[in-house]
């Protein structure tokens, strides 16, 4: 059942960074896919600089979005 929030949650964070960068990121499932794969990025950028945003669902969805935006701003780089 841990799976399957992983992903619901990265599929908000996708959906959130989507929103809350420049452009509206790159659609929505392509937006849903950074924000899984972000939510990983984020857990582990997180977890390497030795924050610690929570062990909960809130915490999760901020390092997620932490994450998806900046996987999404990094595509957007290689994108132009």
């Amino acid at each position: 059942m841990g799976f399957l929030w992983y992903i619901i949650i990265g599929i908000v964070a996708g959906l959130a960074a989507g929103r809350l960068m420049r452009g509206g990121g790159f659609g929505i499932i392509i937006n849903l896919l950074v924000g899984i794969i972000g939510g990983v990025l984020g857990g582990w950028l997180f977890g390497l600089v030795g924050i610690n945003v929570g062990n909960g669902v809130v915490g999760s969805l901020i390092s997620s979005t932490i994450g998806a935006i900046f996987l999404l701003w990094v595509v957007s780089l290689f994108n132009r």
